[in-house]
Parts: structure tokens; C-alpha cells; sequence
């Protein structure tokens, strides 16, 4: 699978289901994110099973804002929802599959325990 423009209209159907989501945060003016696109690509390829997706902050302002995105390239992970990545800079190919790796590794059950203390936290 190659990756998928996001979009504020497609953005939450994306990253709401069940499985891997990640999402490159780019620009076209930018030389670390030309860097990083065929890293990104070929990682698309090699997982068919992970939704590799492309937000472009040019035209994707909003959800740039949104996400509280201020360097580029910036990648995401999300798993089944919830994310669970996110760091700005372009990485190597090693670094991007150990980030793959360790995603697809996560215990949900454990991320969504620490997701609900956290919010309980939050709220006392």
C-alpha cells in the first residue's frame, strides 16, 4: 500500500479505527521532509497491514494547528485510536522501522489502562 493524502475531511476516520495509523507532518519547501518521503514510502510498501499517511501543513494548516505541529517532518503513530508516537525530525529507514516496531509491539490493553489514569488524573 502507498501512503494516503490526510486531509481535515478524512483525518478522523483515519486515525479513529483499529490497527497502525502513522502520519508524516511535511511540507514541499522543505529538504528534510524530501529527505524523509522515500523512507516513508518504502516503509508503505513493506507494510501493507499499517495506514501510511501524508499531511501536507501547507494545505492542511488547520489540522497542522490542530495537532500542535511547529517542526517538520513530524511523525505520528496511532494505534487503535490512541496515539502513541510523536516526534519531530526526519529519521533513517532503521529509525523508522524500529518506531513501526515498537508500535506493533504495544500492549493496548496496558496503553489504554495509563490513557484512563491519566485522564482520571486530569480531572481531580
Amino acid at each position: 500500500m502507498s501512503t494516503k493524502e490526510i486531509t481535515l475531511q478524512n483525518i478522523e476516520e483515519t486515525i479513529s479505527g483499529s490497527g497502525i495509523v502513522l502520519l508524516d507532518f511535511w511540507a514541499a519547501w522543505c529538504g528534510p521532509c524530501r529527505m524523509f518521503a522515500p523512507v516513508f514510502e518504502k516503509a508503505s510498501e513493506e507494510h501493507p497491514d499499517i495506514v501510511f499517511g501524508k499531511v501536507d501543513t501547507e494545505a492542511e494548516q488547520q489540522l497542522a494547528a490542530g495537532f500542535r505541529i511547529t517542526s517538520i517532518p513530524t511523525l505520528m503513530a496511532f494505534r487503535d485510536g490512541i496515539l502513541v508516537f510523536s516526534q519531530p525530525g526526519a529519521l533513517p529507514e532503521a529509525g523508522l522501522k524500529q518506531v513501526i516496531t515498537a508500535v506493533e509491539g504495544l500492549d493496548m490493553d496496558d496503553v489504554r489502562r495509563q490513557v484512563a489514569e491519566q485522564k482520571a488524573a486530569q480531572s481531580s
